[in-house]
């Protein structure tokens, strides 16, 4: 009997202790959030600030075949995509050091797709995780292919500082428009603008007026006009030719009107002294 009521006793706190496990694992909110990173993400650099600040999800997935894609272009010819590809190595490692976050090497073979966009896109698809990329055009792909996508550069232009038409800026004029009058600068947030009559300021900088902005699939792009200061603004009045002229003429006539006064006032105040 006694024995019986320890095996009911048993499979009671089993019971309760599945149970607790049970709500454990069906909780909300508790998967952490993730998200996949591509070769120009991890180029790019700008994940590990985002990731130190909290504003990305708490899982980093750096595909296999991306990180053998890096150690490719490491190894390369091209001493520009070398350097990029071993900055991005570095990055690799740095996630993996910090806290906080977890970084996977996520080594699921997809040997239907060669490609590496491809593969990114049908890894997203499978693991239903958005990805984390800086590549424009793959960017637009995965939107068509129904893959949420996370760009910084997009993010960036988002929280650039609205200019308005009317507002005076200090630009640098760094080369010349497209059209022959037209200069281009840059303002500290990086947004272009396009300045009427400033292709012979290149290289100075000036006080410019925006004057209307255009929204493009890249970003904000600004137009201005250069401010003119006050002294070009209104500059020094010359006398017109016909009242020089007219002055001129009026010089001589005052001179002999002030010789045929002198002698009146001469004798005017030799009178008064021998009066006096």
């Amino acid at each position: 009997m006694i024995d019986f009521i320890q095996l009911l006793l048993l499979i009671a706190i089993a019971a309760m202790l599945f149970k607790e496990q049970a709500g454990k694992t069906l909780l909300p909110g508790k998967k952490g959030r993730r998200v996949i990173l591509d070769t120009c993400a991890l180029i790019d650099g700008r994940i590990v600030e985002l990731s130190k600040a909290g504003f990305v999800p708490d899982e980093l997935i750096i595909p296999e075949f991306i990180v053998h894609e890096l150690q490719l272009l490491a190894d390369g010819a091209d001493s520009h995509k070398r350097t990029r590809a071993r900055f991005g190595l570095d990055i690799v490692h740095e996630l993996q050091q910090e806290e906080g976050f977890n970084v996977v090497i996520d080594r699921t073979a997809i040997p239907e797709k060669h490609a590496i966009d491809d593969k990114l896109i049908a890894l997203a698809k499978k693991l239903d995780t958005p990805l984390y990329t800086t590549d424009y055009n793959l960017g637009k792909v995965a939107d068509i292919e129904g893959v949420k996508v996370l760009n910084v550069n997009e993010l960036a232009q988002q929280l650039r500082p609205t200019a308005l038409p009317g507002e005076t800026k200090s630009v640098k004029i760094v080369q010349k428009g497209s059209s022959p009058k037209q200069g281009a600068g840059y303002l500290e947030d990086g947004t272009l603008i396009i300045i009427e009559d400033a292709a012979q300021f290149v290289g100075k900088q000036v006080e410019v007026e925006i004057t209307k902005t255009h929204q493009t699939s890249s970003g904000k792009m600004l137009f201005g006009e250069i401010v003119q200061s006050s002294s070009r603004r209104k500059p020094a009045r010359t006398p017109a030719p016909e009242q020089a002229n007219k002055a001129s003429e009026q010089r001589p006539a005052y001179k002999a009107a002030l010789g045929r006064a002198r002698p009146r006032l001469a004798a005017r105040r030799s009178g008064r002294r021998n009066s006096v």
